[in-house]
C-alpha cells in the first residue's frame, strides 16, 4: 500500500514497543490479523515489534502477498533509530518509551498494560491522551483506537520545565533550597 512515488513503494513502518518486560498481551494483539488489516488499510507498509522477554512470538511476513510484513526482535542497542524511522509507534507505557517517542514528534498509541498490580502508568498515558498528544488504548481495544484515530488532531508535545517540580521534590524531600 503506501504511496508510490516515482512508482516505488513508500514504507510506512508501524514500530511497536514493550521495552525491557514482558507484555505478550501488546504482541499478540499486534499480531492479530484484524490489527495488521486495519493498518494496512490505513497505508502502513511494515510492522516491527519488539517483544522484549515475553515468549509470544509473531508470525513473519515478507508483505509479497499484498499484506503487511511483518519483523520483531527482543532487545536492540538502539531503539530510538526504529522510532525515528517509524511512521506509527505503538507502545508500553513506561514514561521514557512515552516522552522519547513524543519528542521526535512521532505519532503514538499507548496501550496500557492491565496486568500490573499499581498502573501509575496508566494515569500518565490517559493524562497524555485528555491533552491529545498521545492516544491511550488497552490491547483489547487496540483494533478501534487504530480504526478511529486521526493522526492530524494529535498536538505536538512540547517538554515543559521541570524547575517548579524538582524544587517541591527536594522541598518535600528536606533538601536545602538552591539559590
Amino acid at each position: 500500500m503506501g504511496e508510490a512515488r516515482d512508482g516505488v513503494k513508500v514504507k510506512r513502518v508501524v514500530f511497536v514497543t514493550v521495552g525491557t518486560t514482558c507484555f505478550d498481551a501488546l504482541v499478540k494483539v499486534a499480531d492479530c490479523q484484524e490489527v495488521k488489516d486495519e493498518l494496512y488499510r490505513r497505508g502502513y507498509t511494515d510492522l516491527l515489534i519488539q517483544m522484549g522477554r515475553g515468549s509470544y512470538l509473531p508470525a513473519k511476513s515478507t508483505g509479497d502477498d499484498g499484506s503487511l510484513a511483518v519483523d520483531y526482535f527482543t532487545f536492540s542497542s538502539s531503539i530510538a533509530d526504529h522510532l525515528r524511522s517509524a511512521s506509527l509507534v505503538i507502545s508500553h507505557a513506561g514514561s521514557g518509551s512515552i516522552f522519547e517517542t513524543l519528542q521526535l514528534g512521532k505519532p503514538l498509541i499507548v496501550v496500557v498494560n492491565e496486568d500490573l498490580m499499581d498502573n501509575h502508568q496508566s494515569e500518565l498515558a490517559e493524562e497524555l491522551a485528555e491533552r491529545k498528544h498521545l492516544y491511550c488504548s488497552r490491547p483489547l481495544t487496540l483494533h478501534q483506537t487504530i480504526a478511529s484515530m486521526d493522526l492530524n488532531s494529535l498536538v505536538p508535545y512540547t517538554p515543559g520545565d521541570a524547575t517548579p517540580v524538582a524544587k517541591l521534590i527536594n522541598r518535600f524531600l528536606g533538601f536545602p533550597e538552591e539559590s
